[in-house]
């Protein structure tokens, strides 16, 4: 399982009431969650985002609300993987739930830069910054949890999907 694609970049503590905003919570339709999907702080995200990229934070990513919304909204906006110095604890499960590819790595986080191209190899945890020629290595997640994002998310996983 592997992810490649234009980053985009964020820094500290970027919520989940930016990455969704409250007044959205009244939609179950991913589609629409993801058409509002970081417009509190990046009113360009929806229009540049392309399937296949990366986002990429510093440190406490998903910090605020216990919402799955706002990995739902992260991943129907077509991002295939989130880079951050750490996530908070209920977004990194939250994540994993809804089958959103997420791993955490500093030194990734903070060298790699807006527009830059990156390649994620899941398996064994290496993050390779196409335009600088940097890579990282990240912890793997282990097979269990691959096979839960690859198949869309844990109820996916358990339905044999």
């Amino acid at each position: 399982m592997n992810a490649h694609g234009t980053v985009h970049k964020y820094g500290d503590n970027v919520d989940t009431d930016v990455i969704i905003p409250a007044r959205y919570l009244n939609t179950a339709s991913h589609k629409e969650l993801a058409a509002h999907c970081m417009e509190d702080i990046d009113k360009d995200f929806v229009k540049t985002v392309k399937p296949g990229d990366i986002m990429v934070a510093n440190k406490n990513f998903g910090c605020g609300s216990s919402r799955e919304h706002a990995p739902i909204a992260i991943k129907a906006s077509g991002i295939s993987c989130v880079i951050a110095s750490t996530f908070a604890r209920i977004f990194y499960r939250n994540a994993i739930n809804i089958g959103l590819a997420i791993l955490e790595c500093d030194e990734a986080a903070r060298d790699i830069q807006d527009g830059d191209e990156v390649e994620v190899d899941f398996d064994t945890g290496l993050i390779r910054n196409l335009t600088s020629g940097k890579t990282y290595q990240a912890q793997p997640f282990p097979p269990f949890i691959q096979n839960i994002i690859q198949k869309g998310g844990l109820l996916n996983s358990i339905a044999g999907k």
